[in-house]
């Protein structure tokens, strides 16, 4: 076999999920907590929760998320897009998979809409991505597809 081909992965074995309830016993159980451990673990999480509700602006990822929510054919498309990213075993797929989510996108919606001068960088960023991928588009982008 030359050197320069691509070895493919090995198949990794599949084992199913444990059961959900018989895990959490299982770490309830190692945690032995006692009511008073409880009660201070609440108190402190009620607290954290307040305190992150009521302080402060949201940030950067809130910010995007709330443009970008699974309410919209586009934040769906980034969501599959990201947690597909984390399994591709090869370039190649990585390219196709990413020219499948954002060309077909109408990022061009999002423009403007939010108040962070980031997240609307990253709608134009996904507009002109999707417009290069768009093999449709006989503009003088498809010179630039045809560098890239």
């Amino acid at each position: 076999m030359p050197r320069d081909t691509m070895v493919p992965p090995p198949i990794l074995p599949i084992t199913p999920y444990p059961d959900p309830d018989a895990m959490l016993e299982s770490l309830i159980a190692e945690a032995n907590l006692d009511t008073t451990d409880r009660e201070q673990i609440h108190k402190a999480a009620t607290k954290l929760v307040q305190r992150l509700r009521t302080e402060g602006e949201p940030g950067l990822m809130e910010v995007f998320l709330s443009e970008y929510g699974l309410s919209t054919e586009e934040g769906v498309a980034l969501m599959c897009l990201a947690e597909a990213l984390l399994r591709v075993p090869d370039d190649v797929t990585i390219d196709d998979l990413i020219e499948d989510k954002i060309a077909p996108g109408k990022w061009s919606e999002h423009l403007g809409k939010s108040s962070s001068p980031l997240v609307n960088a990253s709608t134009w960023a996904l507009m002109f991505t999707g417009r290069v991928l768009d093999e449709r588009d006989t503009r003088p982008l498809k010179a630039l597809r045809g560098a890239v």
